[in-house]
């Protein structure tokens, strides 16, 4: 294990180009329930980019140059004395805390975080279904409950995912088809062949100017997934079916939280938690080929600037960072 490893960080807030690689000490042993991972990928999320920009400044307080990054996938290089899960060598993916982090050649993390990956799945697909994955996993079925949204003589539920193209809202299609919902995605017209090719039954221009006529006409729905985190609830709460429910992905906007009300039964935001049988679950449904991680662009760490300016600008599946390159 070295003393030493190269982590991507920002020192101020700004565009990509304010990313840049640092060298600093490598984590200490780990103590307790802890893994030291070697990390072969961590992929861009929209909390990074965020982060980057200064959308979130108290999460930065006090740690700058900051290192993000929430999703990793790697091996364990060396496990504390309470560890009973993992062995030195076993290939893990996990979420880190909002402490981030996961730019970086080694992390410390709880065992309780991490599941292990399937020999058929590459680091990089392990590390960009972890967050996007376990968003749209918990946004559905822990705070939509799709499964029990049935329509009467056991139809199967709407479901509309706004933001449909995206890393949220490329797997809250696939997942919602292989629940059995009816799927409705909203994504900008160029990507319209790709959503569909992901499952959804169909896919609307979010620009049209008949917008809303279409998704009345597609609706009422039993679940609507703001997988963007763009759209306020008085905005999809029309098109809801009757008990149905909006699920948002972005807890801490104002909009959002101006929303959520104790005992409100139509709206929902997700807090997404490291869950590790959820993550083994997304694991295995891509080990069998029966979910895609839709990575477009595996870039090296030495290029980290380059990754966030993909991520920002593609709007389309995952931007993956290669921390072995």
């Amino acid at each position: 294990m070295a003393d030493e490893m190269r982590v991507g960080c920002f020192a101020s807030f700004g565009d990509a180009s304010v990313m840049r690689i640092e060298r600093r000490a490598a984590p200490a042993a780990p103590c307790g329930a802890e893994l030291l991972v070697g990390v072969d990928a961590s992929s861009i999320n929209g909390t990074d980019l965020g982060l980057r920009r200064g959308d979130l400044p108290p999460l930065t307080w006090g740690r700058m140059p900051f290192v993000p990054g929430f999703d990793v996938a790697g091996r364990v290089l060396a496990t504390g004395p309470a560890v009973t899960a993992f062995s030195v060598g076993d290939r893990v993916a996990a979420l880190l805390p909002h402490r981030g982090g996961g730019l970086a050649e080694q992390v410390l993390l709880a065992q309780d975080r991490a599941a292990r990956i399937p020999d058929a799945v590459a680091a990089t697909d392990a590390a960009a279904v972890t967050l996007a994955g376990l968003t749209a996993l918990q946004a559905l079925h822990r705070h939509g409950r799709l499964r029990a949204r049935q329509r009467p003589g056991g139809r199967p539920p709407r479901v509309l995912v706004s933001g449909a193209a995206g890393g949220i809202g490329s797997f809250g299609v696939q997942l919602a088809a292989l629940a059995g919902g009816e799927v409705t995605g909203t994504t900008s017209a160029a990507k319209t062949g790709w959503v569909r090719d992901l499952g959804a039954h169909r896919v609307l221009d979010r620009r049209a100017d008949d917008l809303a006529a279409q998704l009345r006409v597609a609706g009422p729905f039993e679940l609507v997934l703001d997988a963007a985190g763009r759209s306020r609830h008085r905005e999809l709460a029309p098109y809801l079916a009757p008990g149905g429910i909006v699920v948002s992905v972005r807890p801490l906007h104002p909009d959002v939280l101006r929303a959520l009300r104790p005992g409100r039964a139509d709206f929902a935001a997700v807090r997404t938690a490291a869950r590790s049988a959820d993550l083994a679950a997304l694991l295995h449904l891509v080990a069998t080929g029966r979910l895609r991680v839709p990575v477009e662009h595996v870039v090296g760490l030495g290029d980290v600037a380059r990754a966030h300016e993909l991520a920002e600008s593609e709007g389309r599946g995952k931007v993956v960072v290669d921390l072995t390159a």
